[in-house]
């Protein structure tokens, strides 16, 4: 689930308001910027820091049949990575929905200014030389770190790499294995 900023006319009016609500004391959710089996990423500001965020929500139902081990150990990987072809985790938390008794389990990183690996071989097709090896580099060096840390990713796909300001970054941790 690329984490990047929407092209599409999402409003807040589209949201979920007990998340809106939830939420409205640390972020002003803004749009959806994509949904997985698990979770939902919003574009927020953030209100604290003042700036541009994804938010990963995971999604109550998952939460409720399913539990919430997996997202939090998800969160527990991310934050010990810190790595420049790594998206970084900025925050995480849990908030209470107190009208539906719900929580929402959340955490938020950068917006990547960019597009996927998928959206790039999609438009462009084939890469060139020099980009594979600018991308090999970066993402290698990534994965060996992640690797040094005793986290192996299992999901490595065009989709789950995204170029931040042509940098590619690999995000979501969400089956990684911490071995």
């Amino acid at each position: 689930m690329p984490w990047v900023r929407p092209t599409d006319d999402s409003t807040v009016t589209d949201l979920p308001s007990p998340l809106v609500a939830a939420l409205a004391d640390r972020y002003r959710i803004e749009s959806e910027i994509g949904s997985g089996g698990m979770a939902t990423v919003y574009l927020a500001q953030d209100l604290k820091h003042d700036r541009k965020v994804a938010v990963k929500v995971l999604k109550p139902e998952i939460a409720a049949t399913l539990g919430a081990e997996r997202f939090l150990l998800e969160i527990r990987v991310a934050a010990k990575l810190n790595h420049p072809h790594i998206l970084p985790l900025h925050d995480s938390g849990r908030v209470a929905d107190v009208e539906g008794g719900q929580d929402f389990l959340y955490y938020s990183m950068p917006v990547v200014e960019g597009e996927s690996l998928r959206a790039r071989l999609n438009s462009e097709g084939q890469l060139g030389m020099d980009a594979i090896y600018g991308l090999a580099k970066g993402i290698g060096a990534a994965l060996d770190y992640a690797h040094e840390q005793g986290v192996i990713h299992r999901d490595i796909k065009p989709a789950n790499i995204l170029f931040h300001h042509g940098v590619p970054m690999i995000a979501d941790f969400g089956i990684a294995l911490a071995v």
